[in-house]
């Protein structure tokens, strides 16, 4: 699920998309205080993002959305068409912007907020990197009230066919997905190995053709399966 082919190993290489130069250079200040990420770059707008996605080959790309020129919302779309698409994490000041989640459908794996610790700033990087993006619960839940408020009876429908292909199993681990959870606390729920819950996750977004985590939570959501 590398967006970019990134290794375990190696250091996560990280683009960072912000038309303020403090704020980059704040991001810029956190991440290379990691030893296991380094910026491969920064961008000011969404045309530049693209274009040095496409040069530097970043593993994440940290996107704010509010810029003068090319937003984040037209940049995280075309950075999903490229051959080897990164990750991209959603920067936003508000943490329920009509913006961020339409940055979500267009297949952004989470979101920060600006003023979120450096160590969540870190973490989601990693997380990105690895697959295993997430958003928190807490933030998912207020998220996917924003996507079931309106013709709620027809989504769910809708969504309970689409959850057919999936075997009992793969619906327990997407239950754990749309609940929030890590891959490691999806396998220490369910007593499998972490290798099991990654194949089981893949499987799932295979079948019910999503691009990320959150579109499976907000599927599982409207089926239901949370309530």
């Amino acid at each position: 699920m590398s967006g970019a082919g990134h290794r375990p190993d190696d250091p996560v290489r990280v683009l960072i998309v912000d038309d303020e130069w403090m704020v980059r250079t704040m991001l810029r200040t956190i991440m290379e205080s990691a030893g296991d990420i380094s910026v491969a770059g920064e961008a000011s707008d969404g045309d530049e993002a693209v274009r040095l996605a496409r040069d530097l080959r970043p593993d994440v790309v940290l996107m704010d959305i509010r810029m003068p020129r090319a937003d984040g919302l037209t940049a995280t779309q075309r950075l999903g068409a490229l051959d080897r698409p990164p990750k991209v994490v959603v920067l936003t000041t508000f943490d329920l912007d009509e913006y961020v989640r339409t940055a979500l459908l267009h297949g952004a794996v989470g979101f920060l907020l600006k003023d979120a610790p450096a160590a969540d700033m870190l973490t989601a990087v990693r997380s990105a990197a690895s697959g295993d993006a997430m958003l928190s619960p807490k933030v998912t839940r207020r998220l996917l009230h924003h996507f079931t408020d309106t013709d709620v009876r027809r989504r769910r429908t809708e969504a309970e066919n689409r959850l057919r292909v999936l075997t009992g199993k793969e619906r327990e681990v997407l239950v754990a997905v749309g609940g929030g959870l890590s891959n490691t606390d999806i396998a220490a729920s369910l007593y499998m190995s972490e290798s099991t819950v990654k194949t089981h996750v893949s499987r799932i977004l295979t079948k019910l053709a999503l691009t990320n985590r959150v579109q499976a939570a907000i599927l599982a959501h409207r089926a239901g399966l949370l309530d």
